[in-house]
């Protein structure tokens, strides 16, 4: 079934804490729950659709609806892509809401990795049961070392350059020094980011997401309530979503899951990527930027290097502004799972509420995309298309 016009984002809240050492991470659900409930104008007592994922406490929606007060609600979904999650919860929700399974949906993100301990580039616990475990787990894969694979290979096949990777960077730090809330906000040059330490050949340290506390939610309502409410209205016009592994040995590293679920996303919308002139796109590195670039249909596959540099992905520069709040490069990564904040910076521009500086004019379709896992073993991947409606 369809998301197109089935749906729309009434209601967004980002958690300005980036380290908060003081809450529990169902503290920071609840926060972000009420955050978005008031800026859609809505309460708790509306929610009848509650969406979560692996970061949510106990027994995931069980536990937080119980915690959260939901007396009304008769739809769950707790599906788990990792950092994909949240704009796979977006686009099932949509179609509840075109069922009839539900009016009102709170999603909600949040986590601790920074109080917790979690450096974010550790390497992943395995359960032995896992059917990858026998076969790479000797191998001691880590988000880190995977997503290096992936640039190394970028790099041979295309003769893209560390520079072009680290314009990636420059371009999140450009938009980072407007968000008071951002983590990093130092602008950084080219240089900075190659002479920051080598991590893992060739990703420096620059090239590598924020670690941080935090979370934030989305509301999704049924079209007729969103008329009645006194917010901008944001519709959905398309998704899709998708996994992508090891292909039986037949990997190839230099595209992600993204490859599928944006042609989809975009059909589905009735529009193609010349029409998108704000994304965000999901930087749990600068090779998780280039390689979806190119898989969205932004640019030919090989060419996401020439794409991204001398500032193109910067507000006002290039043709496509990227993550104008820092995104995961610099501003928040909360859980060490960066979907969610990627809907709310697409909301805020289509709104006409991003910062002066970054804002894009007019602004009529904006895109979020997202990867969950590891680029260079499995992951979820997942598009989503939005629009204003006037």
């Amino acid at each position: 079934m369809s998301a197109k016009s089935n749906a729309c984002i009434a209601g967004i809240y980002e958690h300005p804490l980036r380290v908060a050492p003081n809450h529990t991470v169902a503290q920071l659900h609840a926060e972000v729950a009420r955050g978005a409930l008031l800026d859609a104008g809505l309460s708790l007592n509306d929610v009848d659709g509650y969406f979560c994922a692996g970061d949510a406490p106990g027994m995931g929606p069980v536990s937080m609806v119980d915690y959260l007060g939901l007396k009304k609600v008769s739809y769950l979904d707790s599906t788990d892509i990792g950092g994909a999650s949240y704009l796979a919860h977006v686009s099932h929700a949509a179609r509840a809401i075109a069922q009839g399974q539900c009016k009102v949906a709170l999603i909600t993100l949040a986590g601790r990795p920074k109080s917790e301990g979690s450096s974010g580039t550790q390497v992943r616990s395995q359960h032995a049961s896992a059917p990858d475990f026998a076969f790479e787990k000797p191998y001691s894969p880590a988000p880190l070392n995977t997503y290096a694979m992936c640039a190394m290979r970028h790099m041979f096949e295309f003769g893209t350059t560390s520079e072009q990777l680290a314009w990636i960077k420059v371009a999140a730090s450009a938009h980072a020094q407007h968000n008071p809330h951002a983590l990093l906000r130092e602008v950084l040059t080219v240089e900075d980011v190659l002479s920051s330490p080598m991590i893992a050949d060739p990703l420096h340290r620059a090239d590598c997401c924020v670690v941080t506390d935090s979370g934030g939610a989305v509301i999704v309502v049924h079209p007729d309530i969103a008329k009645s409410l006194k917010r901008p209205v944001v519709q959905m016009l398309g998704a899709a979503e998708s996994a992508k592994g090891q292909m039986g040995g037949k990997v190839d590293l230099t595209y992600s899951g993204v490859a599928w679920t944006g042609p989809r996303a975009f059909a589905e919308a009735g529009i193609t990527p010349k029409q998108i002139r704000y994304a965000s796109i999901y930087d749990s590195f600068t090779i998780t930027v280039l390689i979806q670039l190119e898989d969205l249909g932004f640019c030919k596959k090989g060419e996401g290097g020439r794409f991204v540099e001398y500032g193109q992905l910067i507000a006002g520069k290039g043709s496509l502004a990227f993550n104008t709040d820092g995104g995961g490069l610099c501003n928040n990564h909360p859980a060490n799972r960066g979907g969610l904040t990627k809907i709310i910076e697409a909301v805020r521009q289509l709104r006409g509420e991003a910062h002066p500086a970054v804002q894009i004019p007019n602004l009529e379709f904006a895109l979020a995309s997202g990867i969950g896992g590891a680029l260079g073993t499995r992951h979820g991947a997942a598009t989503l298309i939005m629009g204003r409606v006037s």
